[in-house]
């Protein structure tokens, strides 16, 4: 047994002095490969190099990777939990491994992964560490204590390990027979284990500083490179040796459960390995807090290469939430926009994608803030699943491909929201409006300037929303008031006042947003222009009006191919039907007053045609289903018979 311990501890000190045996006295890497400590059972051999040609330095950084490999953080998670890990050639492993109980098998497993991970160890403190540490103290090409932050208390990790932890690990296993127990051992380490929370703590820390000094100084470099190439770091970068201690304490974790597992239901080491379980298993869910960490920085990083952004919108603080494509509906074109977003904790990034995908995939149009932002459910018949997000710096109408994924992103937005509102008790709770809201056109008078407004479609309006003039193609065109989003004509909106979201710059803006954002009165006093019997708005929403929805407008009234009109019934007119031309057409067209008047079935044949009769007046309308002719003809034949709801508790009929 003693010969077989000396054998161990030999094949430790062999993988130790690995990178001491493959150096040349002058320190330069020597071109061969390691022969003894990788020619083990349970591992394939390396082939035999042939003529190897030297590499210099810059060849050598770019031909190893700086960053920790995403597909080898992806799988490391599922390594610790499964147990495959064990499955990959170890270094050390040892002869004579067929014991006959099961927990000395464990026992042994953990003493060979345990000398492997010490001669790790060894590596980055001995070599690593000490030989950058030389380096920036003869050169002062970079600090000392760059060095010493980024690989933080690794010598005590490697001392502890070294002389104490290995040590004990042999002499148990050595004394098996009279001592088959590994619970107070494992014990002993756990108070140790404190080591490894500050080590984990400053790894994030420790890799931005590896980045950052390896495209700082060609010395870093330098060095990086030549102890990379060398055999004892396997052809492995730093960033990989230094993930060797954030995983141990898993795998220590994982072998003491499956000791336990074979420990028979009497045997004397079960009360004591529970024990060391219990005080480990903490220690284990911070390594795979930091795992997870890693994961995350490079999912951002990923995010923002595909971006192409600029290094001060690089903030590691950023938590991606989610990412897709959506709709935008457009307030000019009728069909929606293809876009795509990227939502994090802390900003929206409105992008579209780059037809000439060289580099970045997609170019921000937008960034909004999450701060101060509200999101909420479109009632539009015309773009199903559709929602609104309304930020300090712009408002989006988007479409999603289906309710659930509308859902969905209304989630996340929400989620986002209350988690900026839960960190900065300054910002108004993010109140969704009422459902079928008119679009939010009129923001609170507090609000005007400070935020985007939502714009009126263009197809939603057939006159300027403040003088009620008709729009035609020449003399008279639509615009957008920047601070409400009313479409008005151009001499409705000859003006310019500094809105807040838009950088303080003059913008333009409608007669009526001007006196309130100036405090300038117009000479001519628009506001005291007599309201005629039809300038009304549609009250387009729900909560708004009795009814509302298009209908075809049919007979000899509205000619034989009569236009689609915006029909309503007000909740403040409840028995008078109004026909808009579009609905948020501040005037109608027509007025029909409903006391009185028989609603019948159309002549046509069509069950979704309906008529108003009263007196030799005649209109005729159709809806777009029965459904909701059914709903019309209720709605009508209330008003015709002059019943008026309780503002605001009876419940109306509209969509």
């Amino acid at each position: 047994m003693k010969g077989a311990s000396e054998e161990k501890l030999a094949s430790v000190s062999n993988l130790v002095t690995v990178f001491e045996n493959s150096r040349t006295p002058g320190g330069a890497p020597r071109d061969h490969r390691l022969e003894d400590a990788h020619n083990r059972p349970g591992c394939r051999p390396p082939e035999s190099p042939g003529p190897r040609e030297k590499l210099n330095v810059r060849e050598a950084v770019e031909s190893e990777p700086r960053t920790v490999s995403r597909k080898y953080l992806s799988s490391l998670k599922n390594k610790l939990s499964s147990g495959a890990w064990r499955t990959s050639c170890q270094p050390g492993t040892l002869p004579g491994s067929g014991m006959q109980d099961p927990e000395k098998k464990i026992v042994q497993e953990l003493l060979e992964t345990e000398q492997a991970y010490v001669a790790r160890l060894h590596l980055l403190d001995q070599v690593f560490f000490q030989e950058l540490l030389r380096a920036a103290r003869s050169s002062k090409a970079f600090p000392e204590d760059v060095v010493r932050v980024i690989f933080s208390n690794i010598s005590s990790i490697y001392q502890f390990h070294s002389q104490f932890f290995l040590p004990e690990l042999q002499r148990r296993l050595d004394d098996w027979t009279a001592t088959p127990r590994i619970g107070d051992v494992i014990q002993k380490l756990a108070p140790f284990l404190k080591m490894y929370s500050e080590y984990v703590k400053n790894f994030e820390r420790a890799a931005e500083l590896l980045a950052t000094w390896t495209d700082k100084s060609p010395l870093f470099q330098e060095v990086l490179a030549r102890i990379q190439s060398s055999e004892a770091s396997g052809s492995l970068t730093l960033q990989h040796h230094m993930l060797e201690p954030v995983q141990r304490i898993p795998r220590y974790e994982l072998l003491l459960k499956e000791y336990i597992q074979k420990l028979p239901a009497q045997a004397p080491d079960r009360a004591d390995a529970q024990k060391a379980l219990d005080m480990i298993f903490s220690a284990a869910q911070h390594s795979n807090a930091a795992i997870t960490e890693m994961e995350r920085l490079q999912d951002l990083w990923e995010v923002y290469q595909r971006l192409g952004l600029e290094d001060d919108i690089v903030d590691p603080s950023n938590t991606l939430l989610r990412e897709g494509p959506v709709l935008k509906i457009s307030f000019r074109r009728s069909d929606p926009l293809e876009r795509y977003l990227f939502l994090f904790n802390n900003m929206l990034l409105y992008c579209v994608p780059r037809v000439i995908q060289v580099g970045a995939q997609f170019q921000v149009r937008t960034r909004i803030d999450v701060a101060g932002m509200k999101v909420r459910e479109l009632m539009d018949a015309e773009f199903p699943h559709s929602f609104l997000v309304s930020g300090k710096q712009r408002t989006l109408e988007l479409q999603a491909r289906s309710q659930e994924e509308m859902i969905s992103w209304m989630q996340a937005f929400q989620a986002a929201i209350d988690q900026i509102e839960k960190r900065n008790e300054t910002f108004k709770a993010a109140a969704q409006g009422p459902e079928g809201d008119t679009q939010e056109q009129e923001l609170q008078s507090e609000e005007l300037g400070l935020r985007a407004p939502q714009w009126v479609r263009d197809k939603m309006v057939t006159m300027c929303m403040r003088c009620q003039e008709p729009f035609n193609a020449l003399t008279r065109r639509r615009h957008h008031c920047r601070a409400c989003g009313y479409v008005v004509c151009a001499r409705c909106s000859d003006y310019r006042a500094e809105l807040k979201y838009n950088d303080n710059r003059p913008s333009r803006v409608c007669f009526h947003c001007y006196t309130f954002l100036t405090g300038n009165v117009l000479p001519d006093a628009r506001e005291d222009k007599r309201r005629g019997i039809l300038e009304k708005g549609s009250s387009a929403a729900p909560d708004q009006s009795l009814m509302c929805s298009f209908l075809q407008l049919a007979g000899d009234k509205w000619g034989k191919s009569g236009p689609r009109g915006w029909c309503v019934i007000p909740r403040d007119d409840p028995l008078v039907l109004y026909v808009y031309a579009a609905p948020q057409d501040m005037r109608a067209h027509t007025s029909i007053p409903l006391l009185g008047y028989q609603v019948t079935a159309g002549p046509q044949g069509d069950p979704r045609v309906f008529q108003l009769q009263q007196s030799g007046q005649l209109y005729t309308f159709k809806a777009e289903t029965e459904e909701l002719k059914g709903r019309w003809v209720k709605a009508m034949e209330r008003a015709a018979s002059g019943w008026s709801p309780s503002w605001p508790n009876d419940t109306d009929l509209s969509d």
